[in-house]
């Protein structure tokens, strides 16, 4: 890997993390519940800009190959919250929150892959149009 392939996921990791943090707050503080609405809300974002992304990238030679990792990797990398989710669900379960934590996995899991998709054939189908 080039040191500008580094440098270019290093700082959309630096971007993602700070959205990431901030995005999470703003949900969490609106949206006050036992469920982490915060991490859903990154992830559920996070995952349709990336459908964007990679349905954009078929048709757009635009982007060079270190935007590409900036804005996949870096960005959208540090943006979701795999890990956070992975806690926060097995926090929820180990507390006695069965339903809960299921709910959030659910969500989560269900609702990313919905969303990146959402995100590849909404601009798929503007590409095509």
């Amino acid at each position: 890997m080039s040191w500008q392939t580094i440098l270019a996921i290093g700082s959309g990791g630096f971007i993602g993390a700070i959205l990431r943090s901030y995005i999470n707050g703003l949900i969490s503080h609106r949206v006050p519940h036992e469920l982490p609405f915060g991490t859903l809300g990154v992830n559920l974002i996070g995952s349709f800009i990336m459908g964007c992304l990679v349905a954009y990238f078929m048709y757009s030679t635009l982007l060079t190959p270190h935007m590409k990792s900036f804005l996949s990797t870096g960005i959208l990398g540090a943006l979701t919250t795999y890990s956070t989710f992975a806690i926060e669900s097995f926090l929820l379960l180990e507390g006695g929150s069965i339903a809960l934590g299921l709910m959030n996995m659910a969500l989560n899991v269900f609702g990313t892959v919905f969303m990146a998709g959402s995100g590849y054939y909404l601009i798929n189908h503007f590409f095509k149009s």
